[in-house]
């Protein structure tokens, strides 16, 4: 590389591959196909809305000052990928290529316009 040219920062941050989530959508694919009858994308949409929304009335707990259990985030974190996973599936999404394009136009903008460090001021 000439001496000129500098690395962009970017591509040290991020993933240098993507086909690990690729292949596990393709796996999720499969088995929702064997093992469920086909249903619509808005199913999954709609699912994945539920599962997140359980996640976060946990979050909202913890926030309200009560006690939720490590494995609730975990197992209520597992619904909301499987869901995710099923309705890219359904869409035919690739989302290996989405993220990967994403979180590039992220760091694009994150370069661009850098946060400031410490928490964001009340009004």
């Amino acid at each position: 590389m000439p001496h000129d040219i500098q690395p962009d920062p970017a591509d040290k941050l991020l993933p240098d591959s993507y086909d690990g989530l690729r292949k596990l959508q393709d796996e999720f694919h499969r088995y929702q196909e064997a093992a469920f009858p086909e249903r619509p994308p808005r199913f999954f949409a709609l699912e994945l809305a539920g599962e997140t929304g359980e996640l976060a009335n946990l979050e909202k707990k913890v926030w309200k000052g009560r006690q939720v259990a490590a494995d609730d985030f975990e197992d209520e974190s597992a619904d909301v990928c499987i869901a995710l996973l099923n309705y890219a599936n359904s869409r035919g999404i690739d989302l290996a290529r989405a993220v990967e394009e994403k979180m590039r136009r992220i760091d694009t903008r994150r370069l661009a316009e850098p946060e400031a460090p410490g928490e964001p001021e009340e009004r």
